[in-house]
């Protein structure tokens, strides 16, 4: 289907393009921008005065539920949840039940996620059998079922051995393996960030050094088997040096931070609020504002929304028993823009961070507005305002720690391959 996007605002992070003009899709690409290409023939036509016409947003990480938690939330409602945040893009780990180190397990999400047409699903595989960490996974055959990188999760992986055996062999096919920076012994029982806080709420702590210890490992064996390494969820000051000086050797390694440590911190948990619970915990200003430069300098590569809908009764539990994570597929956009605007960084720069940039660290052509490139994208209406509520979100789960907050841009129309997958009315 041709389709014909007038009068909006084009901003492609990518190349800094920021201009009105006309946008024609055809065969499911950007085919123009700004003239219709010749014997274009219109088939439907969306009027976006007033909104802007950005690459629909890449999540470098978003749990689906699926398989084996469907009592925290389902494909369908979790794609639909996507769709309403302009995500057309995600990546699932492999935390499933049973976990995804089979190539019919991924072969199944697939299917499914294909079936509902909805955003583009990119699974990670296991890294280790039954996420245990003892034996590796058969990589290639479940990079021939559609994973696009291999992952322990949360899960630790105890004995460095078979993490560099892991990388070793992902060397090999040119895979990339996805980690967490973080000692599963320091960081053992730990529910807050260790300091005073902590101390003060009688919250066992999570040192900063579980994530430098890890860093320090993973450095290392990148320097010996030369093994790409994808960075999930980094949390602290310290951890962002190591990470920019193993950048500036060369290393092949790329990160990215959650959008809740963008924002929050540990002073945040106030007295055992449980919508703050996260895994890495919510660390020092400090360290926010070390993650703000990172995210400045290039350091950190992307912003994800780690979204992982929680069942409402896990968080009614005391602080250190509630599960940890929130919902933020429906927020990513939103508060990443909310970013720009305190910290007064240019538009087109904090939207890199969920567009061109995740889609860089997946070697996608999306996440762009350039000619040939996939017709995914996002409408938005930049003065529009919304008022985070449960009754307002797609998702399973209500869980966040903004419920109640008033968030910039709304999300008008999501398009994906070319076709208009979601529209709000505006009210």
């Amino acid at each position: 289907m041709n389709l014909h996007i007038k009068r909006g605002r084009l901003i492609d992070p990518a190349t800094g393009l920021d201009t009105e003009a006309d946008l024609f899709i055809a065969a499911g690409k950007i085919a123009s921008i700004g003239k219709a290409p010749t014997a274009f023939e219109v088939h439907q036509t969306i009027d976006a005065s007033g909104l802007i016409v950005l690459p629909g947003l890449i999540d470098l990480l978003a749990r689906l539920r699926e398989p084996g938690y469907e009592y925290k939330a389902t494909l369908e409602s979790e794609m639909a949840a996507a769709l309403a945040g302009g995500v057309t893009s995600l990546v699932c780990p492999p935390d499933t039940d049973p976990p995804l180190d089979e190539p019919g397990l991924v072969e199944m999400l697939k299917f499914r996620a294909r079936t509902l047409n909805q955003a583009r699903v990119y699974p990670l595989g296991a890294l280790t059998v039954g996420l245990k960490g003892q034996a590796i996974t058969e990589m290639a055959e479940l990079a021939d079922a559609g994973c696009i990188g291999f992952s322990q999760a949360d899960a630790p992986m105890l004995n460095p051995q078979v993490l560099l055996h892991a990388l070793q062999y992902a060397t090999t096919y040119g895979y990339t393996v996805w980690l967490r920076a973080q000692d599963p012994y320091l960081a053992q029982g730990g529910v807050a960030a260790s300091g005073a806080l902590a101390s003060r709420l009688g919250l066992r702590g999570v040192p900063e050094a579980s994530e430098t210890i890890a860093l320090h490992t993973i450095i290392e064996l990148m320097r010996i088997t030369g093994a790409r390494v994808h960075l999930s969820h980094l949390s602290s000051a310290a951890g962002l040096e190591l990470v920019r000086a193993a950048k500036q050797e060369g290393l092949p390694l790329s990160c990215d931070v959650t959008i809740n440590h963008v924002h929050l911190i540990d002073l945040d948990i106030g007295y055992f609020d449980a919508q703050y619970r996260f895994d890495p915990p919510l660390r020092s200003q400090r360290d926010r504002e070390a993650i703000s430069t990172a995210l400045m300098d290039g350091t950190i590569d992307a912003i994800c929304s780690a979204h992982t809908p929680v069942d409402d009764d896990e968080k009614l539990l005391p602080f250190g028993e509630a599960s940890a994570g929130a919902t933020g597929l429906e927020l990513l956009l939103s508060l990443t823009v909310k970013w720009a605007q305190e910290k007064q960084i240019p538009f087109t720069q904090a939207l890199a961070k969920i567009t061109c940039a995740p889609a860089d660290v997946l070697n996608l052509n999306s996440g762009r507005l350039a000619l040939g490139a996939p017709a995914d994208l996002v409408l938005f209406d930049p003065d529009a305002h919304w008022l985070v509520a449960p009754n307002r979100l797609k998702s399973q789960g209500h869980n966040t720690p903004f419920l109640g907050y008033e968030l910039p841009v709304r999300v008008r129309s999501t398009i994906i391959s070319g076709q208009l997958v979601y529209q709000e009315s505006k009210t």
